[in-house]
């Protein structure tokens, strides 16, 4: 894992290949230390060689040095990052599945782990400017954990523990078979009821059906009996 001596190491070499380049980017002491801080944080459970390899790339690319996300670029274009999807694509899936999470074949254990731990509820019923910075905390955790070499398994999930979620989720997958739409058209059935997420997402579901010339009106809630 990356440790305070790696991220010496990375700067002194910077400091070498790029010069005074290297120089105009911090004004202080203070900015380098807090600078090599998140570099530190930002880099745990990469190994060394992969450290080095992405200086030697950033040597042979860059005419300047890289920002830490840049660098963390250049480490999963080397590396692949082990199969772990982009944060953002990892949200998206956590959250489209969310309602029915143990049905779902997920791109990779870290995703589910990570949208099980910050909680279905809250990835199906908050804003995604609430929810959505704490899932991708905890997927980073995952993933370090996978850089590290540990391997992550998505356990046998027997049930919905919560038995509203459970009928929720049994009435989008009838419904949607029963007038042959797809399941995520009723993705706002998850969101609680009465708040303006569940009203938005409804109306775009309803307005990308009436585009298609389907003629169904989308149920407000699951209490809607099917026939």
């Amino acid at each position: 894992m990356a440790t305070k001596a790696h991220v010496n190491m990375i700067f002194a070499r910077f400091m070498a290949i790029y010069g005074h380049k290297f120089k105009s980017c911090f004004e202080t002491e203070n900015e380098i230390r807090l600078a090599k801080r998140e570099w530190a944080l930002s880099l745990e459970g990469y190994s060394e060689s992969a450290l080095v390899a992405a200086v030697n790339r950033c040597k042979e690319t860059l005419a300047w040095m890289p920002t830490v996300s840049e660098f963390l670029a250049i480490l999963r274009d080397i590396q692949g990052d082990f199969g772990l999807p982009s944060d953002t694509a990892a949200y998206q899936e956590a959250c489209y599945k969310a309602a029915d999470p143990a049905s779902h074949q997920w791109s990779h254990p870290a995703v589910y782990l990570a949208g099980r731990e910050v909680g279905w509820f809250r990835l199906r019923s908050e804003e995604a400017s609430q929810v959505q910075p704490v899932f991708c905390y905890a997927y980073e955790q995952f993933c370090q954990r996978v850089r590290r070499g540990e391997s992550l398994h998505t356990p046998i999930v027997k049930g919905i523990d919560d038995q509203q979620d459970n009928t929720t989720a049994q009435f989008i997958l009838d419904f949607a078979k029963q007038q042959g739409i797809t399941e995520d058209l009723l993705y706002y059935l998850t969101k609680p009821k009465g708040t303006q997420v569940r009203e938005r997402l409804r109306a775009q579901a309803q307005s990308q059906l009436d585009a298609q010339g389907v003629k169904l009106q989308l149920p407000e809630n699951v209490s809607v009996r099917l026939t």
